[in-house]
């Protein structure tokens, strides 16, 4: 097993402070952020140090119902094969639903949403691990994810699901310690238990990520410090296992280099607390990381590639006939729980409403934070008002054609409305529009297309009946 030591999670915003660190051992960085020909100056740097760089994919929705998009696998390949990494690793979660599964448009989440965990779940996500496998040229991790709120009807546990998927496939485990606390405070799960379940022996590394509790409900931010009870779970997790590696990240809100680097020593601290003295490749530790001002040699490079199958995995799958059964029960109930989120369709039978709306909240939020880092002239013309009068249009309003379309069908909405009421920001708003739209009239988009299917205009008509009886 490839031995990684400690790392962080690459971003822009702290390449710089990232350079300076001493005792760094590797990066992270989201794949789909990158182009394979033209990799930021500063992540090539690290490379030549001899950092091992790992493309972490957060699009392929190995989880939906769909098997995965070619288009996305090939890219994921690239970008492994760029950076010379050991590994590539995903999540065990579905970003999207409909389309040709259901016949119906296809809706996008924004974000990860939990798989349930039920055996038609588990055979549709082997199905698309083997796909996924073939098509990369290194192994897979995949990681457990955070969730908000829980299917019901649920067949095994998050341990009994995560230990038949790599029984089955040989596919390896990225685990998030962060996200077992959040399943912890969110579905009342024992990180205990799950360590236990586990199959640690198909350990690649771990997650380490800071959060916030509010109302009841913990957010698996990445955008708050590592918590006391977050570094609990993985000193539980190290009392059973050296894992190859650990890595913090870190998505907005970035602290001082000083910050970054104590949460790094910390992590540290507990990979080298009582009984755990040694690095897990066997060699003494460094010490503690800290934002050093000169730069200097870092580790070796990280040679051994592995293989992207284990030996003798499990590889029993259900018949063709069962498995698109499966695929299809699993695709109609995807579908009805993300037109609950992102769509305004009523919400699924079984489902805790209260969890349903904070959950929708959250998608809605960071569809509105995706778009101002993309598209910033839209906060800048709208001001405060930025925030409120997008989570108002995208109420009912999925995203349909990825994050740039949704800035510019944003723009149109308002624009139709006659907004924003000052006539100079209005105008701004225009021309920005027109500049990146051209002359297709607002109305005639994927959204305006999207309000005519059959499928969400039946579960909006339910969703309005069931309001006006209330």
């Amino acid at each position: 097993m490839e031995r990684l030591g400690t790392g962080i999670g690459w971003r822009p915003e702290i390449a710089t402070e990232i350079a300076g660190f001493d005792g760094l051992d590797w990066v992270e960085v989201v794949a789909e952020n990158l182009c394979p020909g033209h990799l930021p100056p500063a992540l090539q740097e690290l490379r030549a140090r001899g950092l091992t760089v790992i493309p972490h994919g957060v699009s392929l929705g190995l989880g939906g119902a769909d098997r995965p998009d070619p288009d996305r696998l090939t890219a994921l390949a690239e970008r492994a094969v760029a950076l010379d990494a050991p590994l590539v690793t995903e999540h065990i979660a579905y970003v999207r639903a409909g389309g040709r599964a259901t016949g119906s448009p296809l809706l996008e989440a924004g974000h990860l949403l939990p798989v349930p965990r039920t055996r038609d779940a588990l055979d549709v996500l082997c199905a698309n691990v083997r796909i996924a496998q073939d098509a990369l040229p290194v192994p897979l991790a995949l990681e457990n994810i955070a969730a908000l709120l829980a299917w019901p009807g649920e067949e095994m546990s998050e341990g009994q699901f995560l230990t038949e998927l790599v029984e089955r496939t040989g596919v390896r485990l990225l685990v998030d310690v962060a996200n077992l606390h959040t399943n912890r405070v969110n579905r009342g799960e024992d990180p205990a238990a799950v360590l236990d379940a586990l199959p640690l022996e198909a350990l690649a590394y771990v997650h380490v990520a800071g959060g916030v509790e509010r109302d009841g409900v913990w957010h698996d931010s990445h955008a708050h410090p590592v918590t006391g009870p977050v570094l609990d779970v993985l000193a539980e997790l190290c009392a059973r296992t050296a894992p190859p590696g650990v890595l913090l990240e870190r998505d907005e809100d970035f602290p001082e280099p000083g910050e970054l680097a104590g949460e790094l020593s910390a992590i540290r601290a507990v990979l080298e607390g009582p009984g755990r003295t040694r690095r897990p490749d066997g060699g003494p530790g460094r010490g503690p990381i800290r934002a050093a001002s000169a730069r200097g040699a870092q580790a070796s490079a990280q040679g051994a590639q592995g293989t992207a199958h284990a030996p003798g995995a499990d590889r029993s799958r259900p018949a063709p006939d069962a498995a698109e059964a499966a695929r299809a029960r699993l695709a109609r109930a995807q579908e009805e729980l993300l037109a609950a989120l992102v769509a305004g369709a009523p919400p699924p039978a079984g489902f805790d409403p209260v969890r349903l709306e904070v959950q929708r909240r959250t998608l809605a939020a960071k569809r509105a934070t995706v778009i101002a880092k993309i598209a910033p002239e839209l906060p800048g013309i709208l001001g405060d008002g930025y925030r409120p009068a997008f989570l108002a249009y995208a109420r009912g309003r999925p995203l349909t054609g990825g994050h740039r379309r949704d800035a510019l069908d944003f723009a149109a909405h308002l624009l139709a409305q006659g907004r924003p009421d000052d006539a100079g920001a209005r105008a701004r708003l225009s021309r920005w529009w027109q500049d990146r739209a051209g002359p297709r009239p607002p109305g005639t988009g994927p959204l305006a297309r999207l309000t005519r299917s059959p499928l969400l205009s039946r579960l909006l008509r339910t969703a309005r009946s069931a309001s006006h009886r209330r």
